[in-house]
């Protein structure tokens, strides 16, 4: 029975989806506007386990179901992000008073569109890498027993 995740590649893709989430999508320029989305705190927290605090699991392993919920959690942000951010993203970041990062704000907004796609592939990649890996080791796979994945794909491809 699998109950904590210490695979080597998984660690990196973990590794990978928080370095790319600090750097590309949750940066300076926009995290305030991020801080605007219709987000609850819970997800919010779920977020930044993944993305933020790494350290805390690396050596003893990361717990499978909270990978899931994890997960579960950084689908619903790509999908608001997605429909509520990227329309408008040019606009609410132009908003800020034009200073020396006017040329870094608008490469922030310009490419937050591919890097949220980067991101959402990132976490389909580790998703599907943990449901395979948990098919291998638990007769009734833990994601088959959390509601909230049901409609992790559909999210993350953004259908």
């Amino acid at each position: 029975m699998l109950e904590r995740v210490k695979d080597s590649q998984i660690i990196r893709l973990i590794e990978q989806i928080g370095e790319h989430y600090r750097t590309n999508i949750s940066n300076r320029f926009l995290r305030p506007v991020l801080l605007t989305l219709a987000i609850d705190k819970s997800t919010w927290d779920q977020i930044e386990l993944l993305t933020e605090k790494m350290e805390l699991f690396r050596y003893q392993g990361f717990h499978l179901d909270e990978l899931y919920r994890q997960i579960a959690a950084c689908a619903r942000f790509v999908e608001i992000a997605r429909s509520h951010m990227i329309p408008s993203l040019r606009t609410k970041i132009g908003a800020v008073p034009h200073g020396p990062d006017k040329i870094l704000r608008e490469m922030a907004a310009s490419n937050f569109g591919s890097n949220l796609k980067v991101f959402a592939d990132l976490l389909n990649e580790l998703y599907v890498g943990l449901v395979t890996m948990d098919k291998e080791h638990n007769k009734t796979p833990v994601y088959s027993q959390i509601s909230e994945l049901y409609s992790v794909g559909r999210l993350l491809v953004g259908f």
